[in-house]
């Protein structure tokens, strides 16, 4: 039997606290309607996720085999590599003015436009790289708004490990972490390479002595969409299952 296949729609928001038009990818699912209710999902590199990911196609198997919960998946884009690094480095200027933007703006345009719980352990965020490292970050400082996190080879420095280790509500919190036993000498956007391997198994320890819901593995791979496209299977039964 051929599996239904979801719909998806672009949307804009116009942000403050970025003072901006942001572009919204929306994937509804197959048997979509207002009278059922849904957890959401947001993706920072919205459109990799979609197009290298392909998020869609894995939610459209997973939702018709009743293996996952009825979920909305918003990829919010990046404009370019600069834009990128502003807005999801945890030092780039607009770093703080994004996280607002997700919880403050678009947390409330989702929930006014898509029948959503309207509570924090539906919402969740997901990243890879600076991506993760900014949706991380979201869902530290708001964990009533953001109840989930997924992380594939989040970027992670001392700032990070510090909110990690500082964050206190952790009944409010439930996190999906990987990293790639390869991901030693990261090529990053401004040209330098970093190892993220060691910083991710620092943070892995803060967390694994904390009461989360917590799921932590490393995968034998490098830091690329080869290794983060399949794992997305696991990611979305583990952290969305029935």
């Amino acid at each position: 039997m051929e599996i239904p296949k979801g719909s998806m729609k672009e949307m804009s928001i116009f942000s403050h606290e970025l003072n901006e038009v942001l572009q919204l990818l929306i994937y509804l699912p197959a048997n979509y309607s207002p009278l059922y209710k849904y957890s959401i999902l947001i993706a920072q590199d919205g459109r990799d996720y979609f197009q290298l990911g392909r998020i869609g196609r894995k939610a459209d198997e997973y939702l018709f085999k009743k293996e996952i919960e009825n979920l909305i998946i918003v990829g919010v884009p990046y404009k370019n590599v600069e834009d990128r690094r502003k807005k999801y480095h945890p030092s780039g200027a607009l770093n703080q003015k994004y996280i607002r933007f997700l919880a403050h703006e678009l947390v409330p345009f989702l929930d006014q436009e898509f029948p959503t719980y309207q509570v924090g352990s539906t919402r969740a965020l997901l990243g890879d790289s600076l991506a993760g490292a900014v949706s991380f970050l979201s869902a530290l400082q708001y964990p009533n708004t953001f109840g989930k996190v997924l992380m594939q080879s989040p970027y992670v420095d001392e700032a990070i490990k510090q909110a990690a280790a500082s964050f206190t509500q952790h009944h409010a919190l439930e996190i999906y972490h990987v990293i790639g036993t390869r991901e030693t000498e990261v090529r990053m956007t401004n040209g330098e390479t970093s190892d993220f391997l060691t910083p991710n198994r620092e943070l892995a320890k803060i967390l694994l002595n904390k009461p989360f819901t917590y799921f932590y593995k490393e995968f034998e791979g490098n830091h690329t969409w080869t290794y983060w496209q399949p794992d997305l299977s696991r990611a979305l039964k583990t952290v969305f299952h029935f």
